[in-house]
């Protein structure tokens, strides 16, 4: 039953990987959805998002700032409860300009967004560096698949590079799919990273939107590892059992040895 499964599971794997690579019309409506420029600057804050204020000469607000409250405001000493959801950072500094205006004579303030914790888009399949494409680190930082934060300028390439993609990994075949509750807007495009990184072309370095998913799907050969696993998973106990003893033996050989030679 093993054996069919696996001889089944690769049969699909290579009819769904020939003759289905994505379309000029899904590239354009991919493309199409961010010829507005996007940008940090454009990013516009929601609810838990966290600014900054940087206002030099004005003491009552440089250098505050903090989560915005579930009423889309930040109190501010001088000025009260200010609403900012749905504002740009840009535009959140232009209204807090004005309302210092009666206290200041030329007043200068700057926002940035310190924590994008409102929008989300995920990553899942052979990400985190591991051999099992469930989840591992590299280098101290953790690289697992799941949710990150929206920042408004989230490319491919940049989720990519930063997620420690498995050697399982079939770069040629990695998808995006843009979710959605009304599956007529629901669209998935597969994107050939190794085309783009050997040939520098960055026309599929789609900008993603929130609720994006991005599946590394595992190659071919890989996916059929993937499920052997699958199948022994009940036996690695008996295995592990059996290894164990040799261990110890190993590990007290090698202490004799060292023994003898004092």
């Amino acid at each position: 039953m093993g054996k069919a499964l696996i001889t089944t599971g690769v049969g699909w794997l290579i009819l769904t990987g020939v003759g289905c690579s994505s379309t000029n019309k899904d590239l354009r409506y991919f493309l199409d959805a961010n010829k507005v420029q996007v940008s940090a600057i454009e990013y516009r804050v929601s609810i838990p998002d966290a600014i900054l204020i940087r206002a030099p000469r004005i003491l009552e607000v440089d250098g505050l700032g903090g989560n915005i409250h579930p009423d889309g405001k930040i109190t501010l000493p001088l000025l009260g409860d200010v609403k900012v959801v749905g504002m740009t950072a840009k535009e959140i500094a232009l209204k807090l300009t004005e309302l210092l205006r009666p206290y200041y004579k030329t007043p200068k303030v700057q926002v940035v967004v310190t924590g994008y914790n409102s929008k989300k888009f995920y990553v899942f399949g052979m990400v985190g560096g591991s051999n099992s494409g469930m989840g591992g680190t590299m280098g101290g930082t953790d690289f697992s698949g799941g949710a990150r934060p929206y920042t408004g300028r989230d490319t491919l390439l940049d989720v990519l590079a930063g997620s420690g993609m498995s050697f399982l990994a079939w770069r040629s075949r990695i998808k995006i799919i843009r979710a959605s509750p009304d599956k007529d807007e629901r669209k998935t495009i597969t994107i050939d990273l190794d085309r783009m990184i050997k040939k520098g072309d960055l026309t599929q370095n789609v900008l993603l939107e929130p609720n994006d998913i991005v599946y590394v799907p595992p190659t071919p050969l890989g996916w059929v590892g993937l499920r052997l696993q699958e199948l022994l998973f009940p036996f690695s106990p008996i295995v592990q059992a059996y290894q164990y003893p040799a261990s110890i033996m190993s590990a007290n050989n090698v202490y004799e040895n060292d023994d003898d030679d004092d």
